[in-house]
């Protein structure tokens, strides 16, 4: 039986999110790009995370571990009018952090679309 990926859309990790966060292929529109970095953060995958991190607000390294990721569910992906290489996607994510509490972040996510490739910019918790 294969495994489902982490990042909710209900289909096989092999053909969901693994190609992407392997290099395998980019992510097809930046909802795809959001869900296989929330995969990379259930996987600790500090390097994908970074190459997908647009570099004007990428960190020099990431504090991965400490929480268990339990969820992901995508409330709204939307394209730019005016200019179809920037999107922003709000999403919900459920994890418990290192003392087993549940916790819930909810995120719109800044995307941009540079040489072929989306990138994450920064987005707005609340």
């Amino acid at each position: 039986m294969a495994l489902p990926c982490p990042c909710g859309t209900g289909d096989p990790y092999a053909e969901c999110c693994r190609p992407l966060l392997r290099g395998e292929r980019e992510a097809t529109d930046a909802s795809a790009l959001m869900r296989s970095r929330y995969t990379a953060y259930v996987r600790e995958d500090e390097r994908y995370l970074l190459c997908t991190w647009h570099p004007s607000t990428r960190p020099t390294a990431l504090a991965l571990g400490g929480q268990t990721w339990l969820g992901l569910t995508v409330a709204a992906f939307v394209m730019d009018p005016q200019d179809p290489a920037r999107a922003t996607v709000t999403f919900t994510a459920l994890w418990r952090d290192g003392e087993g509490l549940p916790r819930t972040m909810r995120e719109t996510s800044r995307f941009v679309r540079e040489g072929g490739q989306w990138l994450y910019v920064d987005g707005d918790v609340s």
